[in-house]
């Protein structure tokens, strides 16, 4: 499940838009054949009338990022910001930055600072780029200095909460929630935060949160308050009520991947190694790409002493998952 904190509404609509990008720093003629023709080629002849004007690049960036094109984009970023310190410009250039090359987004963005030092969002960036690369004490530091000048900025609030988690402060994380949810309890994205790190740690709070949640559905189409549900009752080993939760979630959505496999996983715990097979070939049916589905398919074979079986869907998942070194150790040890 995602866990990571919103980082600011336009960051946010940015990195939606971006899919993986290398950077290429060579200027706009790079991209002429590109830009001379539609959607672009207004912007392109307006641009050329008009070369010093920022807000044209600016404009043709945003236009390039909808349409997949991040290369092109981050060199029309590049260019506003280069006639002009906007700050979204810089957010512009810092979020293309962060999905393809994190070392130089780091850099860039500390520059961008110098020039913007109070800008709340392209500090939340530059939390985020020490995130992505394992500065976790550095996007600490920075997110703490933040929330000082700003102790109700609810992204804030939500990226500590991620940090600490990462940390193993899971009782400040829960804290920094509450407060954040107490500040925006509309918003469903920190409902759902605050329902995992709940039903992780054991707290009964899961229950009425999700209830409330529930309610809220009034159409029924999401599954998430039963999943989590489910996650509390598998966290105090009430198997039964865990199964008939997620039996729930799936019911509301049967695409809901996740229900299945924690359901497969209780079955195969409680020894019902045929029943989780069912459940885990049905979740092959939604995915055939997750590794989770192989390994536990494979740990249910195993124990039924299908050990050929086993051993090929222990390679399967490590296959779809070069990191997951329980499968390839199962796979090693048949």
């Amino acid at each position: 499940m995602n866990k990571y904190a919103k980082i600011g509404p336009f960051i946010a609509g940015i990195l939606t838009l971006i899919s993986a990008c290398t950077d290429r720093n060579d200027g706009a003629t790079t991209f002429e054949s590109l830009l001379s023709g539609p959607p672009y080629s207004a912007l392109t002849d307006s641009i050329k009338n008009n070369p010093e004007k920022d807000e044209l690049y600016f404009r043709r960036a945003i236009q390039l990022n909808s349409n997949q094109q991040p290369e092109a984009a981050l060199a029309d970023f590049r260019k506003a910001w280069e006639l002009k310190k906007n700050e979204q410009y810089a957010l512009g250039i810092g979020s293309l930055l962060l999905e393809s090359k994190p070392s130089e987004a780091l850099v860039f963005l500390k520059e961008a600072l110098t020039v913007l030092p109070e800008s709340l969002l392209l500090n939340l960036t530059l939390a985020r780029s020490y995130d992505n690369q394992g500065k976790t004490e550095e996007a600490l530091q920075l997110i703490s200095g933040l929330l000082i000048r700003n102790p109700e900025q609810v992204d804030l609030l939500k990226m500590k909460a991620d940090l600490m988690g990462k940390k193993g402060n899971i009782p400040e994380a829960i804290s920094l929630l509450e407060k954040a949810y107490s500040l925006t309890p509309y918003d469903v994205e920190l409902n759902y935060i605050l329902a995992l790190q709940y039903a992780e740690s054991k707290n009964p709070q899961v229950l009425e949160l999700c209830d409330s949640l529930a309610r809220a559905d009034s159409l029924g189409e999401h599954a998430e308050p039963y999943y989590y549900k489910g996650i509390y009752y598998a966290a105090i080993n009430d198997k039964k009520k865990a199964l008939l939760a997620f039996d729930e979630a799936i019911k509301h959505d049967y695409t809901f991947f996740d229900s299945y496999i924690e359901k497969g996983s209780i079955l195969f715990e409680m020894k019902k190694y045929t029943e989780a097979l069912k459940v885990l070939n049905l979740a092959l049916t939604i995915s055939p790409k997750y590794p989770e589905t192989y390994y536990w398919i494979a740990k249910c074979q195993q124990a039924l002493g299908q050990k050929e079986e086993a051993k090929l869907n222990f390679q399967r998942a490590f296959s779809l998952d070069q990191g997951f070194k329980a499968a390839k150790d199962s796979a090693d040890k048949l």
